[in-house]
């Protein structure tokens, strides 16, 4: 379950009789897409259906039995969300919007970089600066990945920027190896790896370019920075980090 803090209320009318219901905002918002895979107890802040939830009042079973053929709370949840009305506060809005939009900032600085800059990654905070720029309003009710686009649209005028992948390469002696091969998979796709007679280990992982910079830093603090990386531009052009 969530927080009384963390949920909306979602609520229907219907039969002259009114059902709410505290639900966390983005799973109320994939239940109604028909998009939601989790578990409904997870994502709601009681396993119950109010007449008025502010003040903790109940429906008459002889409504809940008319609108919904049910006094199941479990079952009268989602169709309260998905028949009726979401209801969020000016302040949830607000907080909404500011969750929103730090996951739309990470989201984008993990996949854009600079074409004008050797496809550098752009840092989170000039990403966030030009979107303030450039006027975006992140949509507080839409998941972040539907308002991608429309903020890459609004930043282009204000920072050069695309999304991209880089194949990295890594050589990592045999000391670190173990450890650190491990985490190189995590990043993205390895493409493909070798084991030296030495005991070292040769990787080669594609992943989002805004990641780069990470990518050097965990490579770099699991080997003592003795690891050695080399950005793949296509096969026959290999350059040395």
């Amino acid at each position: 379950m969530i927080s009384l803090d963390e949920a909306v209320t979602a609520r229907l009318e219907s039969h002259g009789a009114r059902f709410e219901v505290l639900v966390d905002p983005d799973a109320a918002l994939a239940i109604k897409r028909g998009e939601f895979e989790g578990e409904l107890e997870d994502v709601i802040a009681a396993e119950d259906v109010f007449e008025d939830a502010s003040r903790g009042d109940r429906p008459a079973e002889s409504d809940l039995e008319k609108v919904f053929e049910t006094t199941d709370p479990m079952a009268i949840i989602p169709e309260v969300i998905k028949r009726g009305e979401i209801q969020i506060t000016a302040e949830q809005r607000r907080e909404m919007q500011e969750q929103k939009r730090k996951q739309l900032v990470q989201k984008i600085a993990r996949n854009a970089v600079n074409p004008q800059m050797d496809n550098a990654p752009h840092p989170p905070d000039r990403i966030e600066s030009a979107l303030e720029q450039a006027g975006f309003q992140v949509d507080p009710m839409e998941p972040v990945e539907s308002q991608v686009d429309d903020a890459l649209d609004a930043l282009r005028p204000v920072i050069p920027i695309r999304f991209d992948e880089v194949t990295i390469a890594v050589h990592v002696p045999a000391d670190y190896a173990g450890s650190t091969q491990a985490k190189v998979r995590n990043y993205g796709d390895l493409e493909r790896e070798e084991w030296q007679n030495d005991g070292s280990w040769v990787g080669v992982v594609t992943f989002p370019a805004g990641m780069q910079n990470d990518f050097y830093d965990m490579v770099n603090d699991m080997t003592s920075g003795e690891a050695e990386t080399r950005i793949i531009k296509d096969e026959d052009d290999i350059s040395t980090r």
